[in-house]
């Protein structure tokens, strides 16, 4: 048991230098903006409005 509280949490074992680049963020700001999910009775739609 003294074992599991010992380790470092995770968060502080993650990579600083693990940026994502700004292309790779636009992308998914605007397909997150394009992306309309319908919800139709029991089922779910996604449709890319682009």
């Amino acid at each position: 048991m003294p074992k599991l509280y010992s380790e470092t949490p995770r968060a502080e074992r993650v990579d600083e230098n693990l940026v994502p680049k700004e292309e790779t963020i636009k992308f998914l700001l605007d397909y997150s903006k394009a992306l309309s999910v319908i919800d139709y009775n029991k089922l779910k739609f996604e449709a890319l409005l682009n």
